[in-house]
């Protein structure tokens, strides 16, 4: 399960957009993304096409993953003269805060077609087990 922090950061998101901003590392563009549970584990899914892998910075800390991303202009030329320029460009990054039934140790990452997916194990505390009841020399087992 994920936990929503920020109730703003979507207005702040199109906000930027519609100014036109640039991220910077001291004010980040925030990212847009995909959450969802697929079996044992939790997918979130990152937009950042045009940015390098290298750019990519992913850091856990307790049960909050932050993802940083800079998107760099391509060198062009002297001779170039711009026309229209709508892909963003400048510092992204997004926070996003686990619950504990999540494994953030487990936390496996990879880039591919211009999107970050990281994929977060449930904790093992938190999956259904069996427990066995003892009655009378016979056992059965019920589903906890």
């Amino acid at each position: 399960m994920l936990l929503r922090t920020d109730p703003f950061r979507e207005l702040d998101r199109l906000t930027q957009q519609f100014l036109n901003t640039t991220g910077t590392w001291s004010r980040p563009t925030p990212m847009p993304l995909d959450a969802y549970r697929a079996g044992d584990e939790y997918v979130i899914c990152f937009d950042l096409p045009g940015v390098d892998p290298e750019a990519i910075d992913i850091d856990v800390e307790r049960n909050m993953v932050t993802v940083k991303a800079e998107r760099r202009p391509h060198r062009q030329g002297d001779e170039v003269k711009w026309e229209l320029s709508e892909r963003p460009l400048g510092v992204f990054s997004r926070q996003v805060m686990l619950s504990d039934t999540l494994d953030p140790a487990g936390i496996t990452a990879d880039y591919d077609a211009g999107v970050l997916t990281l994929k977060i194990p449930v904790a093992e505390k938190a999956k259904p087990r069996k427990i066995e009841i003892s009655h009378s020399g016979s056992r059965k087992q019920i589903q906890a």
